[in-house]
């Protein structure tokens, strides 16, 4: 099959073959595949990769065109022109005086559409600049705590009869219905901010949003559909969170060198790969985002390439789609996902009922990414078997897994939060 074959084309073959075999979940830890997971410091060309320095220039090079290449899709360099940051609202007595509340919309463009809205949260009691948590959400800001003052966005929604999305106006009685996974009153007391904005702004969940999106912006003259190595759904959520570092960048009230990039499920991948492109995230965490997150693919077990390919063709870049039922031949894993944030510390978690996201599987994705962060003299989860419930282990890199289903949840950002002190230093 050419490099050049339609990414169509690719995933109409892909549900071609997966129709004439129904999947079955493995959820048997007994049944585990036996493809081999890829050494992390074994170069392309077979040598081994033993000092920080060739890590650098060589081996992490190599990992992240075949991510680019393979998995993600290449994100392209270069800001848009005319993108700008307008500052919509500001409430500098949030939270009962204890915070600083700032609605922003971020335009892609000179042009009022797309845009994106992002909601900050800043501790008012600190002496120094904030560190922050930055952080796409599911069902827009209104979501995240009951605020009447938020701006109602314009969200998604599939009808269930017809399948087909469509936006509209976010209702009232959607204030606050996420907000026990935004824990924003703790988070503040705790010193840290918080700016989080509505993933789908930056591109719909659907494989018809990429015309509602940021990837069209970036396509050459003629151009309507990515070509097999450029950037899916994925990309396009990882570039918005980007896109807000730049902006949280540009505030004397935040610790610029104090960004961590935080996601759960599918964002949880898009922030894992978002770290792994941006270094000016200095902590990582994955909460719960199995395949094609911090689990390793050639497990195969729970969620598979295949059910990756065939629920979401948009998340990942065309190429990926050759490893559908052919993990053996992905060229990566996910562990080396995980080691291109190296030496950052990375957090991952899991929950135990939520085995479709492999907490083993995720539990491996950080073990196995040990000895790239040993290069730098950083100490990893220390334990070789994964952790007794809600029990936080590791150092640079760390690992729970909570009691409980598919969720972020105050335990989680508690451990985060004990994380980013550990790292960071408390903050004052």
């Amino acid at each position: 099959m050419s490099a050049r074959t339609p990414t169509a084309l690719v995933f109409a073959l892909t549900m071609s073959l997966s129709a004439q075999q129904p999947f079955v979940s493995n959820l048997d830890e007994a049944k585990v595949g036996k493809i081999p997971i890829p050494d992390v410091l074994t170069g392309a060309d077979g040598k081994k990769i033993t000092t920080k320095e060739d890590w650098l220039t060589k081996r992490r090079p190599e990992l992240m065109k075949l991510f680019e290449t393979e998995v993600y899709g290449k994100t392209p360099e270069g800001k848009l022109p005319g993108i700008r940051y307008v500052v919509t609202s500001e409430d500098k007595k949030a939270l009962e005086g204890k915070a600083t509340k700032r609605e922003v919309t971020l335009f892609f463009t000179e042009k009022a559409e797309p845009h994106a809205d992002i909601l900050i949260y800043i501790p008012n009691a600190r002496k120094q600049p904030a560190p922050m948590f930055v952080s796409l959400n599911f069902h827009g800001n209104q979501s995240v705590i009951k605020d009447p003052a938020i701006k109602l966005p314009m969200v998604w929604k599939q009808d269930k009869t017809t399948k087909t999305w469509s936006s509209a106006r976010a209702e009232e009685p959607t204030r606050g219905d996420q907000a026990e996974r935004w824990p924003i009153a703790e988070i503040i007391e705790r010193g840290y901010g918080v700016a989080t904005a509505y993933y789908c702004d930056f591109e719909p969940d659907t494989p018809e949003g990429l015309a509602k999106g940021v990837r069209p912006f970036y396509f050459q003259a003629g151009q309507t559909q990515p070509e097999p190595n450029e950037w899916g759904s994925l990309g396009a959520w990882a570039w918005g969170l980007s896109r807000m570092a730049d902006y949280l960048q540009l505030l004397p009230e935040v610790d610029g060198n104090k960004l961590a990039v935080l996601g759960h499920s599918r964002l949880g991948k898009a922030a894992l790969w978002a770290g792994a492109q941006d270094e000016r995230f200095s902590i990582v965490i994955s909460n719960d985002s199995g395949a094609g997150g911090a689990a390793l693919s050639k497990r195969i077990f729970g969620e598979t390439v295949e059910r990756l390919n065939t629920n979401f063709p948009h998340w990942f870049n065309g190429n990926f789609k050759k490893y559908s039922d052919n993990e053996a031949a992905l060229p990566v894993d996910q562990h080396e996902l995980i080691a291109l944030v190296a030496p950052r510390p990375v957090y991952i978690a899991s929950a135990t009922e939520d085995l479709w996201s492999d907490p083993k599987g995720e539990f491996l994705g950080g073990k196995l990414a040990e000895p790239v962060y040993a290069l730098f003299e950083k100490v990893g989860l220390i334990t070789a078997e994964p952790p007794d419930a809600d029990t936080s282990v590791g150092d640079s890199i760390a690992y729970h897994s909570r009691t409980g289903k598919h969720d972020i949840l105050l335990f989680d950002w508690q451990c985060y939060m004990d994380f980013a002190d550990r790292h960071w230093g408390n903050p004052e």
